[in-house]
């Protein structure tokens, strides 16, 4: 079977959006994956997301549970590992 048969019929897919707040000027939101970012540190306190307001421009960080990795992850969003795994 090619590529091309057995992605046949598929319609595109809607891109994956979060729901986010910002702490500064209480806008509430949609964003693309491609607008947060994930930082997995060695401890909970270490592991977050972040994205700007696209409201007020403000940095926003919050801190990212297991519940919440597993969704940006599976989301597409990138990624970056704060501590070794060595």
């Amino acid at each position: 079977m090619s590529v091309a048969s057995a992605f046949a019929g598929m319609r595109s897919v809607s891109p994956v959006v979060f729901r986010a707040g910002c702490p500064d000027c209480r806008g509430r939101f949609e964003l693309a994956a491609s607008a947060l970012r994930l930082a997995i540190g060695a401890t909970r306190r270490t592991t977050f997301y972040s994205f700007t307001c696209p409201g007020c421009g403000a940095a926003v960080r919050k801190p990212a549970g297991e519940r919440i990795v597993e969704l940006l992850t599976g989301g597409g969003v990138r990624t970056l590992r704060l501590y070794s795994t060595v």
